[in-house]
């Protein structure tokens, strides 16, 4: 059952739609316009309750230069990039495998793994914070970049697995029976049939997980407590002072740690429109 065209609806639901959706957005967009105007400004400002209304003064790069100086925020960078891109590809790899095992073998525990992978990601993961701090210390990886990769790939599997599943589950069986009496082996079905028809959804994970792994706050500061492995997301609390908040210095990390995400969205937006709207069609 598809959703009815906003044309074909009728004359008042179209006038709704467009008047609900730009202040919809505007909405959205207020806490965001309201960080790239406080990190423009200086804290005279933001003490006196100028909060928007015009800076007395255009501070963004004076901003920015504190944050690099006074922080090790190029370092906090880094370790984004060490936890999130290693998380990215074990995530992806590992999900691709499992869904083609379960997409394309029938076997008894089939359903019961795959309904275990659902089940995963419906566990709050407020309540995993001791189990796994405790794991992660008793294994000699508390406070490393391994221990928050290792953790984060094994969370994020389940559910990049339901989404490679059911994406190589609609894929034409009939392909890899062919190649099957051909002679190919299981590797090779997987390597030169499975994964470029399946780019689209590989690439549209990637963005999702790249996301979800940089912006990551919570297990940053469960895992991670020295500045040698901290991510970016929580480094940034190291901009407060111990008496002043200095909200024009956050403001300005949090440009900058928005950035490569957005980056990653629009270097991959064709394929991950296309692996998000593939099979969404009638035809």
């Amino acid at each position: 059952m598809f959703p009815i065209p906003i044309q074909k609806r009728p004359l008042i639901n179209q006038i709704s739609y467009r008047v609900l959706i730009p202040i919809s957005l505007l909405i959205w967009l207020i806490p965001l316009i309201g960080i790239m105007l406080t990190s423009i400004r200086g804290l005279g400002d933001i003490a006196q309750g100028n909060l928007w209304g015009v800076p007395s003064e255009f501070l963004l790069f004076s901003n920015l230069k504190d944050v690099f100086q006074n922080t090790p925020m190029l370092s906090y960078i880094m370790n984004s990039f060490k936890i999130t891109i290693p998380t990215m590809i074990g995530a992806v790899a590992l999900s691709c495998m499992t869904g083609f095992a379960l997409a394309s073998y029938r076997f008894k525990a089939n359903l019961f793994i795959f309904f275990t992978f659902i089940a995963g990601n419906f566990v709050p993961f407020q309540i995993l914070m001791i189990p796994v701090r405790d794991l992660t210390y008793q294994m000699g990886l508390y406070d490393t970049v391994t221990g928050l990769v290792l953790f984060h790939v094994a969370f994020q599997t389940g559910f990049c697995t339901l989404f490679m599943r059911n994406f190589i589950k609609a894929l034409p069986n009939e392909l890899f029976e062919a190649a099957r009496i051909d002679g190919t082996s299981e590797f090779n079905i997987f390597l030169k049939i499975v994964l470029p028809l399946t780019r689209p959804a590989i690439a549209a994970l990637s963005v999702l997980i790249f996301t979800f792994i940089w912006n990551d706050f919570f297990w940053a500061t469960v895992l991670i407590q020295g500045h040698h492995a901290m991510p970016i997301t929580a480094g940034l609390k190291s901009l407060n002072g111990q008496w002043i908040s200095a909200y024009h210095l956050l403001s300005a990390g949090s440009i900058m740690a928005a950035i490569p995400p957005v980056i990653m969205f629009f270097l991959m937006q064709k394929h991950f429109i296309a692996g998000l709207t593939l099979g969404a069609s009638k035809g």
